[in-house]
């Protein structure tokens, strides 16, 4: 006489985990983008205030005006600094306001750098 096992059922506690390949892609890369997203955000909270501080004027340091018809950008800087060279003004300017370029339209409010 030989003794045999019964065969044991497997139920949920005894069962093994077994992950698909998207499974495991899911496992290990929600956390990776969850750790990437955390560190891009230290970072931009961390160089915020340093790229805030860096700008080349204070609210106030500058003065809002309206160009005229028939104004240049030239002609505001001229305006604003005779005293300065008009190309370092236009730069200031352009900073000030975001212009990608030196085209202004009438009735357009610039900041304008007032004298240091």
């Amino acid at each position: 006489m030989s003794a045999q096992l019964a065969p044991q059922a497997l139920t949920g506690a005894n069962l093994p985990i077994r992950l698909t390949r998207r499974g495991r892609l899911v496992l290990i890369g929600l956390p990776l983008m969850l750790g990437a997203a955390a560190l891009l955000t230290l970072i931009g909270f961390f160089t915020a205030p340093a790229l805030a501080a860096s700008g080349t004027a204070a609210p106030g340091q500058a003065v809002s005006v309206a160009v005229s018809p028939g104004q240049t950008l030239w002609d505001v800087a001229v305006l604003a600094a005779p005293e300065r060279h008009p190309q370092d003004v236009i730069a200031e300017i352009q900073e000030l306001n975001g212009l990608p370029g030196s085209i202004i339209h009438a009735g357009q409010q610039l900041y304008i750098p007032v004298d240091r």
